[in-house]
């Protein structure tokens, strides 16, 4: 479980990137962090695994304090950056160098997450393209069966196949003891699988809500034109009509649309606040 309480964090002479923010994260749901560039997402995971530390405020991960990054607690977790960094050695001997730190990795299923992404064990990782490289530390995050995974855009660099994988692979490992937390503004490639959303902005939390809460107060529809007696929270014109999400008054069925979820947040957030404060 994850549990924030009050943290603030910036860097020296800037603003800070996040003021006040609490959440309380329990197990068995994928995570999606949406924000702007620049809105602090990687510095909240790294806040999370205690390579940043807290201005104010306290963490609790798997019941520990990340930034006194204990043993007990690192082999809980696994993080994988934006950009992914492998040593130059062979696929086995990155397994013999970081396998040790995993007590719960299993080899086997190791090898079929690397089949799986159609990764040949041949040659160093340094001779890998990127999106190779970025398959295999997946591959090896996902055998590490930690408690809790946390990845920061992780479809940048992976092709069209690759992400329907990634996809595939990604929930056939959920259970209700993990916690997986996707940090990424590449929503469309995660919309399927995410089930809790987390939408910051300007160091604030604007929306935690799972898929379902969010089905239950918004709806999503396309319209041949805009009504004028609802509450509108964000409009786009398509080939199709225009793209609409209104406050769910009437109890309606719909499909999320997390890109224009995250718009309608960002241009509006004092109204998402009050609709998902009701």
């Amino acid at each position: 479980m994850i549990n924030i309480q009050h943290l603030s964090f910036g860097y020296p002479r800037k603003r800070l990137l996040y003021k006040d923010l609490s959440l309380s994260l329990p197990k068995g749901r994928i995570y999606g962090l949406l924000g702007k560039n620049g809105a602090g997402k990687s510095t909240l995971l790294k806040n999370l695994i205690g390579l940043l530390f807290p201005t104010t405020g306290n963490i609790q991960v798997n019941g520990f304090v990340p930034k006194h990054r204990k043993p007990s607690f690192l082999e809980t977790i696994y993080f994988i950056p934006e950009e992914v960094y492998v040593p130059s050695l062979s696929i086995q001997g990155y397994c013999k160098l970081f396998t040790p730190f995993y007590p719960h990795f299993d080899e086997q299923k190791f090898r079929h997450y690397l089949k799986e992404f159609e990764i040949v064990d041949t040659g160093k990782l340094t001779s890998f393209s990127f999106g190779q490289q970025k398959k295999f530390i997946i591959a090896f995050a996902l055998a590490c069966n930690t408690s809790l995974l946390l990845m920061d855009e992780p479809t940048n660099g992976l092709d069209i196949p690759s992400k329907t994988q990634f996809r595939k692979l990604l929930a056939s490992v959920m259970d209700d003891d993990r916690i997986i937390f996707i940090s990424t503004h590449q929503v469309r490639d995660l919309e399927n699988l995410i089930d809790h959303v987390i939408i910051v902005d300007n160091g604030q939390l604007l929306l935690q809500a799972s898929i379902p809460e969010v089905t239950e107060k918004l709806s999503f529809k396309t319209v041949t034109a805009i009504p004028i007696d609802v509450d509108v929270l964000y409009t786009e014109a398509s080939l199709k009509g225009i793209a609409l999400i209104q406050e769910n008054k009437f109890g309606e069925d719909s499909r999320v649309n997390l890109e224009h979820l995250f718009n309608g947040a960002i241009e509006k957030p004092d109204m998402i606040k009050r609709i998902f404060s009701a």
